[in-house]
């Protein structure tokens, strides 16, 4: 039996992927930058701030200075903390509640593996806060996904071997990571976005604690 499930946020719990896009797509255009689009957009869902903001530059082929740079990050974090005001608990992914309330019931421990340093801010607006045994801190890892280090993180968080945990994604990068970190990973969305090999949900309704108990009496056994 697994022991905790390691959720990403945007994409998983709450659709503020949609935010993150406009904001990064306007602070393209601020620079001069086209080509940020829904398709190239897929490369920064569940990258942490700094390495979406190499690949925008990159695909402008632009270099700025270590200021500039800083400056940039601000802008577009300013941009996207202005649009998630009105986020509230209406804006819960389908299922995700009674996710998280069978699992609290079930003994299982709860961690959020996002690369959103306003993770705590979102969790809070969902009134979702008080299910999350620990939150893992983007700022504190060496890497962001595909790298393992999030999900290692929040692991630990809870005192769990990642073996011994779900992890929760929408992006390939971040279901690269669950992989690299030893967890199991049940992915949402489509099966050619996300991998063929592993298990895919079309949506958050299929998210169940007894679903979560079948998958990994199969893939575990």
């Amino acid at each position: 039996m697994f022991k905790a499930v390691l959720f990403d946020l945007d994409g998983v719990i709450t659709d503020t992927a949609e935010y993150h896009f406009r904001a990064w797509k306007a602070l393209a255009e601020s620079i001069g930058i086209e080509g940020v689009n829904r398709e190239f957009n897929e490369q920064l869902k569940g990258v942490a701030r700094d390495d979406s903001l190499r690949k925008i530059l990159a695909l402008g082929n632009k270099t700025v200075s270590d200021d500039e740079f800083k400056r940039l990050m601000d802008q577009k974090n300013d941009n996207y903390v202005e649009m998630i005001q009105d986020v509230s608990p209406k804006d819960i992914y389908p299922g995700i509640l009674q996710l998280l309330k069978d699992l609290h019931a079930n003994g299982i421990k709860i961690a959020l593996a996002s690369a959103s340093k306003n993770g705590p801010t979102l969790l809070a607006k969902m009134e979702l806060t008080n299910y999350f045994d620990a939150i893992a801190d983007p700022a504190k890892v060496a890497a962001s996904k595909p790298a393992p280090d999030i999900f290692i993180a929040a692991a630990e968080g809870v005192g769990v071997d990642p073996k011994d945990a779900i992890g929760l994604e929408d992006s390939i990068a971040g279901i690269q990571a669950i992989k690299a970190s030893g967890a199991l990973p049940i992915g949402v969305g489509r099966p050619e976005d996300l991998g063929t090999d592993i298990t895919v949900v079309p949506d958050t309704t299929h998210y169940t604690f007894d679903f979560f108990k079948e998958t990994w009496e199969e893939k575990r056994a």
